[in-house]
């Protein structure tokens, strides 16, 4: 079966953006949609809430499933749609069932012009430890035709870059992909510089290298590359304003060791102005 595209729901407006994403991204793949609605732990926490919480809680969230299932089902006849109200950590839920499935998305608050400003630690403790892409949905961009994706040849990008293109053909749209970079300091000798046109040369040399078998793998995907000379956060965030979808590996070539989001990905989070991807080599599956 086909990894279905996983979508967590509470009923909000965020969580709406994120759905309308989400069965759209499963209708243009031909996989399942499946629905999560997760319940908070301490919805069962006595004797802190009075009798009945829970059974009232659980309620209200099958209706809220319900009503997003239906909504899906509307909007695409024929997509295959399942959903479950879950209990537990919201975002150890969406964690966990993150490894069976092709993509989770998630709403993030996107009012007021701030972009993602106010994602918040769930959405963050998800896109830095779930098992494949998560996609954040602030707010839904169309008609751009174009699909922003940053590399700096690291495996994290590398798995972005796929990622992107998959996204585009679906789509129809191009890809942009922007490469930032900066002088490097000779750990030797540091008055010494490098030319920065062999650097530059240098840089434009991997990115051709990365896209050479992407192309061949996605002949009908248009490329526009673009080597910046600065740091890589704020020129993605400068470009999501013309993309429907900007794609980032979850950490780059600078990262620390250990850390679930490097800072390029973190700051695209917050600031970002269209549908955010957020994506990591995902690790083998054990057999069932």
């Amino acid at each position: 079966m086909t990894d279905p595209v996983i979508v967590g729901f509470d009923g909000s407006e965020r969580s709406l953006r994120a759905l309308i994403w989400a069965a759209n991204d499963a209708a243009l793949r031909g996989c399942p949609l499946y629905i999560v609605h997760v319940l908070p732990s301490w919805e069962m926490d006595f004797p802190f809430h009075p009798p009945g919480r829970w059974q009232s809680a659980s309620r209200r969230g099958a209706a809220i499933l319900s009503e997003a299932e239906a909504m899906a089902r509307e909007s695409h006849p024929d997509l295959e749609v399942g959903c479950q109200q879950l209990s537990g950590s919201p975002s150890e839920v969406l964690c966990s069932v993150s490894e069976q499935a092709h993509s989770v998305v998630l709403g993030a608050r996107g009012e007021g012009g701030l972009g993602n400003l106010l994602f918040g630690s769930i959405g963050l403790q998800v896109a830095g430890h779930a098992a494949g892409p998560v996609v954040v949905v602030g707010q839904l961009t169309t008609g751009h035709h174009r699909v922003v994706v940053g590399t700096d040849g690291s495996p994290h990008s590398v798995s972005a870059m796929e990622f992107a293109f998959d996204e585009a053909s679906l789509r129809g749209s191009k890809v942009r992909v922007l490469r930032a970079w900066q002088m490097p300091v000779p750990a030797e000798a540091p008055e010494r510089q490098p030319d920065p046109g062999e650097v530059e040369a240098e840089q434009r040399r991997e990115v051709e290298e990365q896209l050479a078998d992407l192309h061949k793998r996605y002949p009908d995907v248009e490329i526009e590359t673009e080597l910046i000379r600065g740091k890589a956060a704020p020129a993605l965030i400068r470009a999501s304003d013309r993309a429907d979808l900007a794609v980032v590996g979850s950490r780059g070539r600078g990262g620390f060791h250990g850390l679930a989001l490097g800072s390029v990905s973190h700051a695209l989070l917050h600031y970002g102005t269209c549908p955010i991807a957020v994506v990591r080599p995902r690790p083998e599956r054990t057999p069932a």
